[in-house]
């Protein structure tokens, strides 16, 4: 299991190499898969996920976060990479659009961080919420993956 982060804002987000790793682990585990995995996760500007939103998902706007799966269905799949590690994907994470999410909805900025990187990192795993059961399975999983509420 190898997670690379890599921060393009002026934000000291450091604490979450730990963090993002205990989770990454404990998502693995609890959907069974096997942990010879990589993936990365790039903390950027308010402009910067602007415009990937606007370039990849064509849609003019800010985001909290975007991610993109190099497999359509990680669940589904049984790989064999001769023991090369599976790069599932990266996930771009806006802090200031998560410092703004966090105040909306009654997070602290650290519970709003760790719950777009779970949300990211399901999408890298195949999961989705474009339908209402698609949501609740997904939605569930965030649920047993995060913390309690008072991260």
């Amino acid at each position: 299991m190898l997670l690379l982060i890599s921060n393009k804002t002026r934000k000291n987000v450091s604490k979450f190499e730990t963090i993002y790793n205990e989770l990454f682990k404990k998502t693995l585990k609890l959907l069974n898969l096997n942990e010879n995995v990589t993936m990365s996760v790039t903390f950027v500007s308010v402009k910067k996920i602007h415009e990937i939103n606007k370039k990849y998902r064509n849609i003019d706007r800010k985001t909290d976060v975007i991610s993109f799966a190099y497999l359509d269905d990680i669940k589904e799949k049984n790989i064999n990479l001769n023991g090369f590690p599976l790069d599932l994907g990266e996930i771009y994470i806006c802090y200031d659009v998560a410092s703004s999410n966090a105040k909306k909805y009654g997070n602290t900025l650290d519970r709003e961080l760790c719950f777009l990187f779970v949300h990211g990192l399901l999408h890298l795993l195949g999961y989705d919420h474009q339908t209402k059961e698609q949501e609740e399975i997904m939605f569930s999983l965030q649920d047993k993956i995060l913390p309690p509420k008072e991260i």
